[in-house]
């Protein structure tokens, strides 16, 4: 499957998982029972960890909580680092179990498209139609990703958080029904942009939990 001349990581990066692929809201999953099955056929050796936090499988931070999965394949070890994230890619501050376990599963299928499986899914690029098919070594694959260009650097606003952190905040705002003039009095700023990046955590998890209420 894998020419000894070859990096194994473009092998694994040709799988074609377009099948495996499950969609929620606006964004893309690969099916972890998948993912496992085709790395394990590859490297029957392959193995992954769940990273512990003082004997907890998660991380909890003032942003939120997170996990991290380790995976080794063919002696390559690489990890990812995933936050806890409801339905809608948004940070989960008190997560319950069932919410950790589906964190961990999608940082574990993150982590093995370190290695290359699926990993085309996360570059923003459609997914191949049947008709761009090949075949290596018996699997079905995908010709190569193109290259993806870099994400513009966030723009800080004066002294403090960056114009994607103060889109949040308004969202927050606006689906709270929260008033605004009165969190800038309380965080004792004239505008969101003037918000500390210190104090942007405080900010997100007090919207957070009047949204929860």
């Amino acid at each position: 499957m894998n020419p000894s001349n070859e990096n194994y990581f473009v092998t694994l990066s040709k799988v074609n998982v377009n099948e495996h692929v499950e969609r929620k809201g606006q964004f893309n999953f690969l099916s972890w029972p998948y993912a496992v099955s085709q790395l394990r056929q590859f490297d029957a050796t392959a193995t992954w960890q769940v990273q512990r936090f003082a004997g907890l499988p998660y991380l909890n931070t003032d942003a939120g909580c997170f996990v991290e999965v380790a995976v080794t394949v063919k002696g390559v070890t690489l990890s990812q680092i995933h936050p806890v994230l409801d339905s809608k890619n948004r940070p989960i501050l008190a997560p319950t179990a069932f919410d950790i376990n589906t964190s961990i599963q999608r940082c574990l299928v993150k982590a093995i498209a370190l290695h290359g499986i699926g990993l085309y899914i996360y570059a923003g690029e459609d997914l191949p139609t049947a008709t761009e098919e090949a075949k290596v070594d018996g699997l079905s694959v995908v010709p190569p990703a193109k290259p993806v260009a870099t994400p513009p650097t966030p723009i800080r606003q004066g002294k403090g958080i960056t114009n994607t952190q103060v889109l949040q905040i308004e969202r927050l705002l606006k689906e709270t029904g929260s008033d605004r003039d009165k969190l800038l009095t309380y965080f004792g700023v004239d505008s969101l942009a003037m918000i500390s990046v210190a104090e942007y955590p405080r900010v997100i998890r007090s919207l957070e939990h009047k949204r929860a209420a």
